[in-house]
Protein backbone atom coordinates (compact mmCIF):
# COMPACT_ATOMS: atom_id res chain seq x y z
CA UNK A 1 0.00 0.00 0.00
CA UNK A 2 1.17 3.45 -0.96
CA UNK A 3 0.75 5.79 1.77
CA UNK A 4 1.42 9.52 1.46
CA UNK A 5 2.19 12.03 4.80
CA UNK A 6 -1.29 12.62 5.80
CA UNK A 7 -2.34 8.70 5.53
CA UNK A 8 1.01 7.45 7.61
CA UNK A 9 -0.12 9.97 10.47
CA UNK A 10 -3.41 8.40 10.63
CA UNK A 11 -1.81 5.22 10.38
CA UNK A 12 0.49 5.68 13.19
CA UNK A 13 -2.49 6.76 15.45
CA UNK A 14 -1.03 10.38 15.50
CA UNK A 15 -3.44 11.92 13.48
CA UNK A 16 -6.19 13.88 14.44
CA UNK A 17 -8.50 14.91 11.89
CA UNK A 18 -10.09 13.74 8.04
CA UNK A 19 -9.61 15.35 5.32
CA UNK A 20 -8.88 19.02 4.08
CA UNK A 21 -11.38 21.38 4.25
CA UNK A 22 -11.40 25.43 4.59
CA UNK A 23 -10.60 26.04 8.42
CA UNK A 24 -13.65 28.03 8.65
CA UNK A 25 -15.76 24.91 8.64
CA UNK A 26 -16.50 22.72 11.79
CA UNK A 27 -14.47 19.92 11.81
CA UNK A 28 -15.91 17.39 14.32
CA UNK A 29 -13.09 15.24 13.99
CA UNK A 30 -10.15 16.73 15.65
CA UNK A 31 -9.77 16.43 19.33
CA UNK A 32 -11.42 18.51 21.59
CA UNK A 33 -14.04 17.45 24.44
CA UNK A 34 -17.09 19.70 22.77
CA UNK A 35 -18.49 18.11 19.22
CA UNK A 36 -19.38 22.03 18.45
CA UNK A 37 -17.82 25.26 19.47
CA UNK A 38 -19.59 27.48 21.31
CA UNK A 39 -18.77 30.85 19.19
CA UNK A 40 -19.26 30.76 15.73
CA UNK A 41 -17.60 28.37 12.91
CA UNK A 42 -14.70 26.31 14.47
CA UNK A 43 -11.67 27.73 13.10
CA UNK A 44 -8.87 25.32 12.40
CA UNK A 45 -5.34 25.69 13.76
CA UNK A 46 -4.01 22.03 14.15
CA UNK A 47 -3.10 20.70 10.58
CA UNK A 48 -0.22 23.23 9.98
CA UNK A 49 -2.19 24.34 6.52
CA UNK A 50 -1.83 27.36 4.52
CA UNK A 51 -4.89 29.43 4.79
CA UNK A 52 -4.27 31.94 1.89
CA UNK A 53 -4.71 29.05 -0.57
CA UNK A 54 -2.64 28.20 -3.60
CA UNK A 55 -1.38 30.30 -6.65
CA UNK A 56 -4.53 31.71 -8.78
CA UNK A 57 -2.33 29.41 -11.48
CA UNK A 58 -3.38 26.26 -9.79
CA UNK A 59 -7.50 26.98 -10.33
CA UNK A 60 -6.32 27.41 -13.96
CA UNK A 61 -4.81 24.44 -14.38
CA UNK A 62 -7.21 22.44 -12.84
CA UNK A 63 -9.25 23.98 -14.63
CA UNK A 64 -7.68 22.56 -17.67
CA UNK A 65 -7.74 19.62 -17.17
CA UNK A 66 -11.02 19.19 -16.65
CA UNK A 67 -11.83 18.05 -19.64
CA UNK A 68 -9.57 15.31 -19.26
CA UNK A 69 -10.77 13.58 -15.85
CA UNK A 70 -11.38 10.49 -17.76
CA UNK A 71 -7.97 9.93 -18.56
CA UNK A 72 -5.11 8.68 -15.93
CA UNK A 73 -2.19 10.97 -15.75
CA UNK A 74 1.01 9.22 -17.84
CA UNK A 75 4.47 9.39 -18.11
CA UNK A 76 5.07 12.54 -20.07
CA UNK A 77 3.13 14.70 -17.04
CA UNK A 78 5.39 13.30 -14.65
CA UNK A 79 8.10 13.19 -16.40
CA UNK A 80 7.55 17.14 -17.14
CA UNK A 81 6.75 18.07 -13.57
CA UNK A 82 10.20 16.37 -12.81
CA UNK A 83 12.44 18.15 -15.52
CA UNK A 84 10.86 21.53 -13.60
CA UNK A 85 11.87 20.65 -10.30
CA UNK A 86 15.38 20.02 -11.73
CA UNK A 87 15.84 22.72 -13.00
CA UNK A 88 14.24 25.11 -9.75
CA UNK A 89 16.56 22.53 -7.86
CA UNK A 90 19.79 22.85 -10.22
CA UNK A 91 20.12 18.89 -9.97
CA UNK A 92 20.07 16.14 -12.91
CA UNK A 93 16.26 15.19 -13.20
CA UNK A 94 17.17 11.47 -12.42
CA UNK A 95 17.36 12.75 -8.65
CA UNK A 96 13.97 13.55 -8.48
CA UNK A 97 11.56 11.37 -7.39
CA UNK A 98 8.06 12.53 -7.13
CA UNK A 99 5.20 12.07 -4.41
CA UNK A 100 4.77 12.02 -1.09
CA UNK A 101 7.51 9.63 -0.52
CA UNK A 102 8.15 9.42 2.97
CA UNK A 103 6.70 6.54 3.95
CA UNK A 104 8.37 4.62 0.88
CA UNK A 105 11.66 5.36 1.80
CA UNK A 106 11.41 4.32 5.45
CA UNK A 107 10.09 0.85 4.61
CA UNK A 108 12.84 0.91 1.34
CA UNK A 109 15.49 1.54 3.97
CA UNK A 110 14.08 -0.49 6.66
CA UNK A 111 14.02 -3.63 3.92
CA UNK A 112 17.40 -3.46 3.06
CA UNK A 113 18.76 -2.50 6.11
CA UNK A 114 16.97 -5.89 7.82
CA UNK A 115 15.27 -5.98 11.29
CA UNK A 116 16.84 -4.55 13.58
CA UNK A 117 18.46 -1.28 11.61
CA UNK A 118 18.12 1.77 13.60
CA UNK A 119 16.52 5.43 12.63
CA UNK A 120 17.43 8.17 14.32
CA UNK A 121 15.02 10.80 15.13
CA UNK A 122 14.27 14.00 17.31
CA UNK A 123 11.87 13.72 19.87
CA UNK A 124 9.21 14.87 19.89
CA UNK A 125 9.08 15.17 15.73
CA UNK A 126 7.09 14.55 12.85
CA UNK A 127 7.10 10.27 12.50
CA UNK A 128 5.86 9.39 9.48
CA UNK A 129 9.45 7.73 7.81
CA UNK A 130 10.00 5.98 11.33
CA UNK A 131 6.97 4.64 11.55
CA UNK A 132 6.86 3.29 8.10
CA UNK A 133 10.40 1.85 8.85
CA UNK A 134 9.49 0.03 12.28
CA UNK A 135 6.37 -1.84 10.48
CA UNK A 136 9.35 -3.63 8.83
CA UNK A 137 11.20 -4.31 11.67
CA UNK A 138 13.54 -1.31 11.91
CA UNK A 139 13.77 0.49 15.29
CA UNK A 140 13.54 4.35 16.00
CA UNK A 141 15.82 5.77 18.40
CA UNK A 142 14.33 9.20 19.42
CA UNK A 143 17.00 11.79 20.69
CA UNK A 144 15.55 14.55 22.40
CA UNK A 145 15.93 18.05 21.12
CA UNK A 146 18.58 20.70 22.47
CA UNK A 147 18.24 23.47 25.21
CA UNK A 148 17.08 25.89 22.53
CA UNK A 149 14.42 23.09 21.26
CA UNK A 150 16.56 21.96 18.05
CA UNK A 151 17.81 18.87 16.76
CA UNK A 152 20.34 18.03 18.99
CA UNK A 153 23.20 17.57 16.43
CA UNK A 154 26.10 16.45 18.83
CA UNK A 155 23.95 13.93 20.61
CA UNK A 156 22.50 12.45 17.44
CA UNK A 157 25.84 12.04 16.15
CA UNK A 158 26.73 10.31 19.61
CA UNK A 159 23.83 7.87 18.77
CA UNK A 160 25.34 6.79 15.07
CA UNK A 161 26.10 2.90 15.29
CA UNK A 162 26.90 0.36 12.79
CA UNK A 163 23.08 -0.68 12.96
CA UNK A 164 21.96 3.33 12.03
CA UNK A 165 20.57 2.69 8.76
CA UNK A 166 18.91 6.15 8.85
CA UNK A 167 19.05 9.59 10.25
CA UNK A 168 15.54 11.77 9.99
CA UNK A 169 15.03 15.43 10.04
CA UNK A 170 12.85 17.82 9.97
CA UNK A 171 14.10 21.37 9.23
CA UNK A 172 12.77 23.76 10.21
CA UNK A 173 11.52 21.29 12.90
CA UNK A 174 7.90 20.16 14.07
CA UNK A 175 6.46 21.20 16.48
CA UNK A 176 8.82 23.52 17.36
CA UNK A 177 9.61 25.53 14.51
CA UNK A 178 13.18 26.21 15.61
CA UNK A 179 16.22 26.03 12.59
CA UNK A 180 19.48 25.02 13.26
CA UNK A 181 22.14 27.26 12.48
CA UNK A 182 23.12 26.42 8.89
CA UNK A 183 27.35 26.28 9.63
CA UNK A 184 27.06 23.64 11.82
CA UNK A 185 23.98 21.55 10.43
CA UNK A 186 25.73 21.62 7.37
CA UNK A 187 28.91 20.24 8.63
CA UNK A 188 26.68 17.73 10.81
CA UNK A 189 25.09 16.07 7.32
CA UNK A 190 28.67 16.39 5.88
CA UNK A 191 30.21 14.06 8.70
CA UNK A 192 27.21 12.00 9.56
CA UNK A 193 25.92 10.97 5.60
CA UNK A 194 29.49 9.27 5.54
CA UNK A 195 27.94 6.74 7.74
CA UNK A 196 24.24 6.76 7.26
CA UNK A 197 21.98 8.17 4.57
CA UNK A 198 20.41 11.27 6.26
CA UNK A 199 16.83 12.56 5.33
CA UNK A 200 16.36 16.32 5.94
CA UNK A 201 12.56 17.20 5.82
CA UNK A 202 12.42 20.34 4.91
CA UNK A 203 8.53 21.16 4.83
CA UNK A 204 8.65 24.37 6.09
CA UNK A 205 11.43 25.48 5.27
CA UNK A 206 10.07 27.98 2.28
CA UNK A 207 8.43 29.94 5.05
CA UNK A 208 12.09 31.04 6.31
CA UNK A 209 13.70 33.92 4.17
CA UNK A 210 16.78 32.25 3.27
CA UNK A 211 15.68 29.13 2.78
CA UNK A 212 17.60 28.90 -1.08
CA UNK A 213 20.71 29.48 1.30
CA UNK A 214 19.98 26.97 4.16
CA UNK A 215 18.33 24.33 1.61
CA UNK A 216 20.01 21.04 2.62
CA UNK A 217 19.84 20.13 -1.63
CA UNK A 218 23.47 21.78 -1.56
CA UNK A 219 24.61 18.66 -0.23
CA UNK A 220 23.31 16.78 -2.80
CA UNK A 221 24.34 18.19 -4.86
CA UNK A 222 28.03 17.91 -3.86
CA UNK A 223 26.88 14.25 -4.25
CA UNK A 224 27.00 13.46 -0.41
CA UNK A 225 24.85 10.64 0.89
CA UNK A 226 21.88 13.35 1.95
CA UNK A 227 17.79 12.68 0.81
CA UNK A 228 15.82 16.17 0.89
CA UNK A 229 12.12 15.96 1.25
CA UNK A 230 9.70 18.92 -0.08
CA UNK A 231 6.00 19.21 -0.10
CA UNK A 232 3.65 21.00 -2.15
CA UNK A 233 0.87 20.90 0.70
CA UNK A 234 2.21 23.48 2.92
CA UNK A 235 3.57 26.85 1.36
CA UNK A 236 2.25 26.49 -2.19
CA UNK A 237 -1.03 25.46 -0.39
CA UNK A 238 -1.96 22.29 -1.97
CA UNK A 239 -3.14 19.99 1.35
CA UNK A 240 -5.99 19.20 -0.66
CA UNK A 241 -4.07 17.86 -3.59
CA UNK A 242 -1.32 16.14 -1.78
CA UNK A 243 1.99 15.80 -3.73
CA UNK A 244 5.57 16.08 -2.52
CA UNK A 245 9.06 15.45 -4.01
CA UNK A 246 13.22 14.00 -2.71
CA UNK A 247 15.97 14.95 -3.77
CA UNK A 248 18.49 12.04 -3.45
CA UNK A 249 21.93 10.57 -4.49
CA UNK A 250 21.07 8.38 -8.20
CA UNK A 251 21.32 4.64 -6.81
CA UNK A 252 18.30 5.88 -4.49
CA UNK A 253 16.80 7.43 -6.95
CA UNK A 254 16.79 4.48 -9.13
CA UNK A 255 15.78 1.90 -6.08
CA UNK A 256 12.64 3.86 -5.19
CA UNK A 257 11.17 3.78 -8.60
CA UNK A 258 11.46 0.60 -8.76
CA UNK A 259 9.39 0.72 -5.44
CA UNK A 260 6.79 2.44 -7.20
CA UNK A 261 7.49 5.89 -6.21
CA UNK A 262 6.92 9.09 -8.78
CA UNK A 263 4.22 6.58 -10.65
CA UNK A 264 2.05 8.92 -12.92
CA UNK A 265 -1.19 7.20 -12.11
CA UNK A 266 -0.48 7.35 -8.27
CA UNK A 267 0.48 10.78 -8.50
CA UNK A 268 -2.61 12.08 -10.08
CA UNK A 269 -3.64 13.92 -12.90
CA UNK A 270 -4.71 17.52 -11.00
CA UNK A 271 -1.61 16.58 -8.35
CA UNK A 272 0.76 16.90 -11.13
CA UNK A 273 -0.99 19.62 -12.85
CA UNK A 274 -1.54 21.91 -9.78
CA UNK A 275 2.02 21.08 -8.76
CA UNK A 276 3.16 22.17 -12.09
CA UNK A 277 1.45 25.83 -11.41
CA UNK A 278 2.12 26.34 -8.03
CA UNK A 279 6.06 25.69 -8.37
CA UNK A 280 6.14 28.20 -11.27
CA UNK A 281 4.47 30.91 -9.25
CA UNK A 282 6.96 32.12 -7.08
CA UNK A 283 5.83 35.57 -6.20
CA UNK A 284 2.69 33.57 -4.67
CA UNK A 285 5.52 31.74 -2.47
CA UNK A 286 6.92 35.32 -1.62
CA UNK A 287 3.88 36.66 -0.76
CA UNK A 288 2.92 33.57 1.76
CA UNK A 289 5.86 33.64 3.17
CA UNK A 290 5.82 37.67 4.19
CA UNK A 291 1.76 37.57 5.17
CA UNK A 292 2.87 34.05 7.56
CA UNK A 293 5.95 36.00 9.07
CA UNK A 294 3.59 39.30 9.70
CA UNK A 295 1.30 37.33 11.57
CA UNK A 296 4.14 35.10 13.44
CA UNK A 297 5.18 38.37 14.73
CA UNK A 298 2.22 39.13 16.13
CA UNK A 299 1.84 36.19 17.57
CA UNK A 300 5.50 36.16 19.46
CA UNK A 301 4.15 39.22 20.22
CA UNK A 302 1.30 38.03 21.96
CA UNK A 303 3.11 34.94 24.02
CA UNK A 304 5.86 37.61 25.05
CA UNK A 305 2.77 39.59 26.82
CA UNK A 306 1.40 36.76 28.54
CA UNK A 307 4.65 35.84 29.86
CA UNK A 308 4.35 32.26 28.02
CA UNK A 309 7.99 30.80 27.23
CA UNK A 310 7.89 29.94 23.83
CA UNK A 311 10.35 29.07 20.76
CA UNK A 312 12.27 30.59 17.86
CA UNK A 313 9.76 29.15 15.61
CA UNK A 314 10.66 30.66 11.76
CA UNK A 315 7.66 28.04 10.28
CA UNK A 316 4.12 28.94 9.98
CA UNK A 317 3.19 28.02 13.44
CA UNK A 318 3.51 28.64 17.15
CA UNK A 319 4.71 26.23 20.03
CA UNK A 320 5.14 27.61 23.41
CA UNK A 321 4.60 26.68 27.51
CA UNK A 322 0.75 27.37 27.99
CA UNK A 323 1.51 26.80 32.19
CA UNK A 324 -1.07 23.58 31.77
CA UNK A 325 -1.85 20.56 29.93
CA UNK A 326 -2.07 21.15 26.75
CA UNK A 327 -5.54 18.95 26.19
CA UNK A 328 -6.67 21.59 28.79
CA UNK A 329 -6.02 24.48 26.97
CA UNK A 330 -7.34 22.74 23.41
CA UNK A 331 -10.71 21.52 25.15
CA UNK A 332 -10.31 25.91 26.65
CA UNK A 333 -9.72 27.43 23.14
CA UNK A 334 -12.64 24.31 21.40
CA UNK A 335 -15.03 26.16 23.55
CA UNK A 336 -14.23 29.61 21.75
CA UNK A 337 -14.27 27.98 18.61
CA UNK A 338 -10.55 27.17 17.62
CA UNK A 339 -8.75 24.04 16.82
CA UNK A 340 -5.49 23.58 18.03
CA UNK A 341 -4.82 20.03 17.39
CA UNK A 342 -3.07 17.26 19.68
CA UNK A 343 -0.53 17.70 22.03
CA UNK A 344 2.93 16.87 21.51
CA UNK A 345 5.02 14.68 24.16
CA UNK A 346 6.97 14.74 26.56
CA UNK A 347 6.17 18.30 26.03
CA UNK A 348 2.89 18.10 27.94
CA UNK A 349 2.65 21.57 28.63
CA UNK A 350 3.36 22.95 25.19
CA UNK A 351 0.87 24.13 22.50
CA UNK A 352 1.02 23.97 19.01
CA UNK A 353 -0.88 26.53 17.09
CA UNK A 354 -0.58 26.64 12.94
CA UNK A 355 -0.53 30.80 11.61
CA UNK A 356 -4.06 31.58 10.03
CA UNK A 357 -5.57 34.43 8.80
CA UNK A 358 -5.27 37.52 10.30
CA UNK A 359 -9.02 37.45 11.59
CA UNK A 360 -8.25 34.05 12.92
CA UNK A 361 -5.35 34.69 14.61
CA UNK A 362 -7.15 37.69 16.15
CA UNK A 363 -9.85 35.30 17.37
CA UNK A 364 -7.16 32.20 18.39
CA UNK A 365 -5.31 35.20 20.39
CA UNK A 366 -8.21 36.43 22.30
CA UNK A 367 -8.86 33.02 23.27
CA UNK A 368 -5.40 32.32 24.87
CA UNK A 369 -5.70 35.41 26.52
CA UNK A 370 -8.75 34.32 28.20
CA UNK A 371 -7.92 30.85 28.66
CA UNK A 372 -4.21 31.91 30.30
CA UNK A 373 -6.27 33.81 33.32
CA UNK A 374 -7.06 30.86 34.93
Amino acid sequence: MYLNRRNLLKTSGLALGAGVVSPLLAFPESVGANPTPTTGPLVRLSLNENPYGPSPRVAEAIQREFTHLNRYADAAHAQQLAEQIATYEQLPTEQVVLGEILGLLGTYLADEGGAGSEFLYSTPGYLALIDAATRLGGVGVPVPLDAQYQNDLPALSQKITARTRGIYLVNPHNPTGTVNEDKAFKQFLRESSQRSVVIVDEAYLEYTEDFANRSAVSLVREGANVIVFRTFDKIHGLAGLPIGYALTPAPIAAALRKQGAGDAEALGRLNIAAAAAALADTAQVAHTREAVARERETWLTVLRDLKLPHTATRANFVFFDAGQPQPRLAEALRAHGIDIGRPHPPYTNWARITIGLPEENLRAQNALRQASRY
